[in-house]
């Protein structure tokens, strides 16, 4: 039997029934702009009012510490642009690792380009940094640390925690930012706690929906807005409020936290059949961490004797949607990724492919994507030798 299974939540996740519910209301009846001062502008800001304390709980912060974004890809744009050129006469140097997402990594390289320095670090086989390496690699002129929480390529957990205490106690001057747009509703953030001063956060990632997201700025941060224009969000991030979204994202990270044991002990019980599965198969090597200490949603494999590309569309025939992870060549830091960066070797960077679940997904949709695997492998594999 046929099934239609989706293991690429990492991409992107399908909007969740309510959220979608609310946002055809916001859209069709609250549509008033939340600036104008009359009922419909008012009901309008009422939601994203809402949105904001929503977020708040969960982070444990005050909800004028959020700022609606387009997405992951603004906040973090605007996160390390907006900080460095703000407390760029305190210093140029700013330090990140080699296995940020491409919307940090790339932002960093336009930020080399504009006069400041970055120190990349390298990581372990397993795509982890620590504490001391960014400890040894601050400066007199370093300004700011952006470090991922979770990796969107292998799942690995990076130690925020250990990091933010670490700057605290040595270096409480430095800026502290962290892109957790794959860990942000698998995880309990405390920001303040954790002395996490910037925090990325994209909707879609968790049943909410595309084109919005938030950026947690601490109080103590001295940030530049990226977007100018009538002064929304206290002159910070100009542009008419996207109020169906932000209520839609609210909701989203609401329910997310309300169920958030539940939710990722789904996605653990998925991935470990996966891993169970998979190390039965000849020819397979998990990449990274794969327990308790790695991301409960995310897991990377690799195949031998077969590229991504074409694994992965022979799975798409049989109507499983997973990423591969394929590799590029690199002439700056900002173009490796993490399987470059974990040293696994070509032919195996070739032969990657990413699972990664929600909690809708199920062991049973697990069990069909392993028989399928195969099935297909040594077809798959017979062709490519030939």
């Amino acid at each position: 039997m046929t099934m239609d299974v989706y293991f690429d939540n990492s991409a992107t996740t399908v909007v969740d029934p309510e959220v979608r519910d609310l946002m055809i209301r916001v859209m069709q009846e609250d549509y008033g702009n939340a600036a104008s001062l009359h009922k419909k502008g008012v009901d309008a800001e009422r939601y994203v009012r809402r949105a904001k304390e929503q977020i708040a709980a969960t982070l444990k912060c005050e909800p004028k510490q959020i700022y609606f974004t387009s997405g992951g890809t603004e906040s973090n744009n605007w996160a390390l642009i907006g900080a460095a050129f703000a407390n760029r006469r305190a210093g140029t140097h700013l330090i990140t690792t080699l296995v940020e997402h491409p919307s940090v990594k790339n932002t960093m390289k336009f930020l080399e380009e504009n006069g400041f320095t970055v120190t990349w670090l390298s990581v372990d086989e397993d795509g982890l940094v620590s504490a001391e390496e960014v400890r040894d690699a601050l400066r007199p002129d370093t300004i700011l640390v952006s470090v991922m929480q979770v990796n969107n390529e292998i799942g690995a957990l990076e130690p925020v925690k250990e990091i933010g205490e670490m700057l605290h106690r040595v270096r409480p001057d430095v800026l502290f930012h962290v892109d957790a747009i794959q860990a942000y509703g698998k995880y309990g953030i405390y920001p303040k706690k954790q002395y996490i001063d910037l925090l990325s956060v994209s909707g879609h990632k968790l049943h909410g929906p595309k084109g919005i997201g938030f950026l947690y700025i601490a109080d103590r941060v001295k940030i530049r807005p990226l977007i100018y224009g009538g002064g929304q969000q206290k002159g910070l991030r100009s542009g008419t409020e996207n109020v169906p979204g932000e209520a839609g994202l609210g909701l989203a990270a609401e329910k997310a936290y309300r169920n958030l044991d539940e939710n990722t002990g789904k996605m653990r019980e998925v991935k470990e059949r996966m891993i169970e599965g998979l190390s039965g198969i000849p020819g397979t090597h998990m990449n990274g961490r794969t327990g308790a200490d790695s991301a409960p949603h995310i897991l990377s494999c690799s195949f031998d004797g077969v590229r991504s590309e074409v694994l992965l569309h022979a799975l798409e025939e049989r109507g499983i949607y997973v990423s591969s992870g394929s590799a590029c060549a690199s002439s700056h830091p900002s173009e490796i990724n993490t399987l470059m960066g974990i040293g696994l070797p070509k032919e195996r960077q070739e032969g990657t492919l990413r699972f990664s679940f929600c909690d809708e997904n199920t062991v049973e949709e697990a069990d069909y994507v392993l028989e399928a695997l195969r099935e297909v492998l040594p077809v798959l594999r017979r062709f490519t030798r030939r």
